[in-house]
């Protein structure tokens, strides 16, 4: 108990950005005017330019140090986890740096090179030292390999997204209980137009040479090819063998559900309590929170066992929270000015769900366990657009259409449909740690069979599925108007595969047995 208990922080980078950034990334059409000739400029000169637009740096591309890093004594954690949120700080202020500078680059080929990526790669080396240090000085073993983690890439605008073969078997599995629709949540076959994404990030020439849509946030994404009709989702791509039933004849059948809200009550803050404790603006991109009342980076564990929850039953304190859904619309939100929201390109009206339903299944070959108390978990990446597909999770569907599953891309639903969003958990444990030093080594998806390898053991699967009533967005001549996107790190471009989930057990011990007898005695419980 009484974890992060240490005073709120925030990256010296931020502070040195914190009156620059809305003028970085809110310049909307003003960032991308130096990609591309004006009218008075001859054919030949807008030619030229928009060849150099082609050519031109999407988004800052970094090795993900904290992925890498699984033994951290628990002495040393506090620190490690603040200078893993400056080194994410520092990607932030590289990106605007990118982002900012487009008429320099197009005059230099070796701008990028030598005035972002080398200076971010020392002052990444400075902070991976120091983590090194921390960690030694703990008693734990460092990775030997993490200097080579400090130098990042330029990701070109023509580079292809990483390839769907990483996501075979792992996230299948993770898709594997939703028991809703018999088919996983399939992604709609990451080669759906998966390619593109890469190709797609940061205002290269679409729409046969015109300037990409800014919707306000400095032309970083979504685009036109972020999005896929539903009727062009194939149904059940993945073929999984769940069935309807999340668990098959054997194991634990039931379900429980529990009921608390949509986020009524307004909890939003860019803070991220499981990966930047005590880190202001730690996610840099603004949260949804349901359940409990007192997540923020400042929450000890002591602060969120005694905080009120907006769970029908009091028992339940979990915090349940995600990246919220905004439609780019021009729309002035509270945070339009702020770190986390409109000054790190998070911009336009934020969408509450209609729908918010929390439940929780059981494993197909066995008996479910308890969780134990203030267990982390996430699924899904937040930065799956650098990373690459492994842990892409959070996936996008149309009521009426839940056969099929889109990660790779954001849907159009039809007219009187509404769109679904669905994440499904991690559902083994590793039976000792309630989180791990890269928040995903002390949990897993099951296997292909649907049991927990490695001596783990089946937890109960939380599967998060939220409707929301979101405006068609408008989509002419390879142009996105009005897009509905999630929020995202500034250098994630908004793609949808950077959507993800994440949830805090802080059930009291009279419900998590309950949920636990409910679920193994094959009932459905609330």
């Amino acid at each position: 108990m009484g974890r992060n208990t240490r005073k709120r922080r925030m990256p010296l980078a931020a502070k040195a950005v914190a009156g620059t950034a809305v003028l970085a990334l809110g310049g909307g059409g003003l960032v991308w005017a130096n990609f591309y000739a004006s009218a008075g400029e001859s054919n030949q000169a807008q030619n030229r330019t928009k060849s150099n637009a082609a050519q031109q740096i999407a988004t800052i591309d970094c090795p993900d140090v904290g992925q890498q890093i699984t033994d951290v004594p628990d002495q040393a954690r506090g620190e490690v986890d603040g200078e893993l949120a400056s080194m994410d700080q520092q990607i932030t202020d590289a990106y605007q740096s990118l982002v900012n500078t487009r008429q320099a680059q197009a005059g230099d080929a070796q701008y990028v090179k030598n005035t972002i990526l080398g200076p971010l790669k020392d002052r990444r080396k400075v902070l991976i030292d120091r983590i090194k240090l921390e960690i030694s000085r703990a008693g734990g073993q460092v990775p030997g390999n993490l200097d080579e983690l400090a130098p990042c890439s330029g990701r070109p605008a023509d580079q292809p997204q990483p390839t769907d073969g990483q996501n075979d078997g792992g996230q299948d599995n993770g898709q594997n209980g939703d028991g809703q629709n018999g088919d996983g949540q399939n992604d709609g076959g990451q080669n759906d137009g998966g390619q593109d994404n890469g190709q797609n990030g940061g205002g290269q020439d679409q729409g046969e040479g015109q300037a990409p849509t800014d919707n306000g946030n400095g032309a970083a994404g979504p685009f036109a090819e972020d999005f896929i009709n539903i009727n062009d989702v194939q149904p059940n791509s993945r073929n999984l063998p769940n069935g309807l039933a999340a668990n098959g004849r054997s194991g634990s059948k039931g379900s429980f559900t529990t009921k608390c809200g949509v986020n009524e009550n307004k909890l939003y803050n860019s803070d991220n309590i499981i990966v930047a404790p005590g880190v202001a603006n730690g996610a840099h991109h603004m949260h949804d929170y349901v359940g409990n009342q007192s997540n923020s980076s400042l929450s000890s564990d002591d602060d969120l066992v005694v905080a009120q929850t907006s769970c029908q039953n009091q028992g339940d304190k979990s915090s349940y929270f995600w990246p919220v859904l905004r439609v780019q619309d021009g729309t002035q939100e509270f945070d339009a000015a702020d770190q986390g929201g409109g000054a790190e390109g998070n911009v336009g009206k934020i969408l509450q769900a209609k729908e918010a339903q929390l439940r929780f299944v059981g494993n197909k070959r066995s008996k479910v366990v308890a969780m134990p108390k203030l267990m982390r978990i996430i699924t899904g990446d937040a930065k799956a657009f650098t990373n690459g597909l492994a842990n892409a999770n959070t996936s996008y569907s149309c009521t009426g259409f839940e056969d099929r599953q889109s990660t790779d891309k954001y849907v159009l639903c039809p007219e009187g449909s509404q769109l679904v969003r669905t994440s499904n958990f991690q559902s083994c444990w590793d039976g000792q740690n309630a989180d791990s030093a890269n928040h995903r080594t002390h949990v897993a998806f099951v296997q292909a069979d649907g049991s927990c390898a490695n001596g783990f053991k089946a937890i109960p699967q939380l599967q998060v599925r939220l409707v929301y009533d979101v405006p068609a967005p408008t989509i002419e001549n390879g142009q996105v108007k009005n897009p509905y996107a999630v929020d995202s790190f500034p250098e994630q471009l908004h793609k949808p595969i950077t959507d993800h989930n994440d949830f805090i057990n802080v059930m009291d011990e009279n419900l998590m047995n309950k949920m636990v007898k409910c679920i193994n005695k094959g009932k459905k419980c609330t």
